[in-house]
């Protein structure tokens, strides 16, 4: 890993679990929230970081004809702080072990810096690409909590199917800080495409 890069992913995510209104992780007073926990929670299989700006991509021909891309980080990052290029990251693993780990699952980051800019679209969209090709049927999102309209409705968007509602699922602060409430969530559901099917 790229020195630095974990350290500022880590302050982000803990950061993201402070604010307590999208993960379900909790930070108690006192507690701290390690660069080994978070490591453990969100390298645990692949994880994908999206660089900001520079046109460093490199084309590659396969040899079954599809073209690939490949990022060299360090160019695009063009000697900028990981807060400058950041513009998100997701970890994408197995929701359910054995029989049931072709139904995978993920968790996106974009630093508080970085909102409001696409990049949560741009990170879902390429989720799409990326999780079949790394051996995954289907996704399932386990609790993307109902007060999150900005996820419910990019999720839909991406032809995801509400598979439950679960009542109470979280105790998440209210975005005015007056406190805390109950917040129900959604399960969302899909396919992926086959990659046979776009050949």
């Amino acid at each position: 890993m790229l020195p630095g890069l974990v350290h500022y992913l880590h302050a982000c995510f803990a950061e993201e679990l402070g604010r307590g209104m999208t993960y379900p992780q909790e930070i108690r007073e006192n507690q701290v929230y390690t660069q080994e926990m978070f490591e453990q929670y969100y390298f645990a299989a692949d994880v994908v970081v999206a660089i900001v700006g520079q046109d460093a991509a490199r084309a590659q021909t396969k040899s079954d004809g599809e073209s690939v891309s490949y990022l060299d980080i360090e160019v695009s990052r063009d000697g900028r702080t990981w807060k400058e290029c950041v513009a998100g990251c997701y970890y994408v693993k197995p929701n359910y072990p054995g029989r049931s780990s072709h139904i995978c699952n993920a968790g996106f980051l974009v630093p508080y810096t970085q909102r409001a800019r696409g990049f949560g679209a741009l990170l879902a969209r390429s989720y799409l690409y990326y999780a079949p090709r790394l051996g995954y049927e289907s996704s399932v999102f386990n609790l993307v909590y109902a007060n999150n309209t900005a996820s419910v409705k990019l999720w839909e968007a991406l032809g995801f199917t509400k598979a439950g509602l679960i009542p109470r699922a979280g105790r998440l602060r209210k975005a005015d800080g007056s406190g805390e409430e109950f917040v129900d969530a959604w399960v969302f559901y899909k396919r992926f495409e086959s990659l046979e099917d776009k050949v």
